[in-house]
């Protein structure tokens, strides 16, 4: 009996982890940490600052080479680094589903199966969104409008070439180191190689303005070239555009719609993030494997003092899940409208 038990579990654990990778891409290019068992609910990432620059500011320096001269018999002063630490906290999820004996013994549908698939599902898209959350608040903001605008609220325009090379060259300025390895997106834990360049995350809604882009190349026209996943649209210039329908805008949280021909709610345009990334710009605890996602499973008919009947049943998992910015500056989120059609 302990054997069949620890098989089902085995099993159920493999069949959650397999429909929570289907609903996730933003995860594939962060930075993967292991938290070992028993030992905290934080963790530091550790880099040091650069010469010349400091921890609020570690992407922009000065050195010259006129400060590094020396004098024949003297020893120049001894320099110091500096840690920079970016500290980030597990928290737990769970999702739980409950089936009675009547459901087990008398639907016609299999509830088990189908909340074990509805499980998986729906933890991928909480380790999504936990993920997203922290993506799109980052600081280092950009708008599109019709004239220089400055806030969500005045958001007025679509995805423009111009707009996207200011985001390039925000990401250029703060040495953001283009991407070349990008996580496996399946059960196992490892990366493989791609051709380097940034990464734009957005909602689908945004697919038709991206191919507008003069020069775009969709993936269908890649030849040999290793799409990123198969949610990736495409490539223009440097930056590499990866969609997905579960990255929601803000609704009605630009400018008023008037004539912009963009797709808004209500009265004014809905605001998409457009995530932009370099190598190492953000973190996720490593979340891969039979261990990352534990099940929850308390057969229907297993009988005790709270359930005399076995009359109840819980299918269910959880799992711990931290995120965080790395670096502000390897991370850039463009708000800007959608055509409406």
């Amino acid at each position: 009996m302990y054997d069949q038990i620890s098989s089902r579990l085995g099993k159920m654990a493999g069949e959650i982890i397999g429909h929570a990778m289907a609903t996730e891409v933003l995860s594939i290019a962060a930075s993967q940490k292991d938290m070992p068992k028993n030992k905290s609910d934080t963790i530091v990432y550790r880099s040091w600052v650069p010469y010349g620059g400091t921890v609020s500011a570690p992407n922009t320096w000065s050195v010259t080479a006129e400060s590094h001269l020396t004098q024949e018999g003297v020893t120049p002063p001894a320099d110091s680094i500096v840690p920079r630490d970016v500290t980030i906290k597990l928290n737990q999820y769970m999702a739980l589903y409950a089936i009675t004996d009547k459901d087990f013994d008398l639907h016609d549908d299999d509830i088990p199966a189908a909340m074990k698939e509805q499980t998986g599902e729906r933890m991928g898209l909480v380790r999504e969104m936990a993920l997203y959350g922290q993506m799109k608040a980052a600081t280092n903001k950009f708008y599109s409008g019709i004239t220089t605008v400055t806030t969500r609220t005045t958001v007025d325009a679509g995805v423009t070439e111009k707009a996207v090379s200011n985001v390039v060259r925000s990401l250029q300025a703060n040495h953001g180191v283009k991407i070349t390895k990008i996580l496996s997106p399946s059960q196992a834990y490892g990366t493989s190689s791609v051709e380097a360049s940034y990464i734009c995350f957005v909602h689908t809604d945004a697919e038709y303005d991206i191919r507008r882009l003069t020069g775009f190349t969709p993936v269908a026209d890649y030849g040999s070239r290793q799409p990123i996943c198969p949610e990736e649209l495409g490539t223009w210039q440097n930056v590499r555009f990866i969609t997905s329908a579960e990255l929601y805008p803000y609704l009605d949280a630009g400018a008023a719609v008037g004539t912009t021909g963009l797709k808004a709610n209500s009265t004014n345009v809905d605001v998409y993030p457009f995530i932009f990334i370099s190598k190492d710009a953000y973190a996720q605890i490593k979340l891969r494997g039979q261990n990352a996602i534990e099940p929850i499973y308390v057969p229907v008919k297993q009988q005790d003092k709270n359930d005399p009947g076995g009359q109840r049943g819980y299918i269910g998992a959880k799992f711990w899940h931290g995120s965080g910015i790395l670096n502000p500056g390897w991370i850039a989120v463009l708000e800007a409208g959608v055509t409406d059609l």
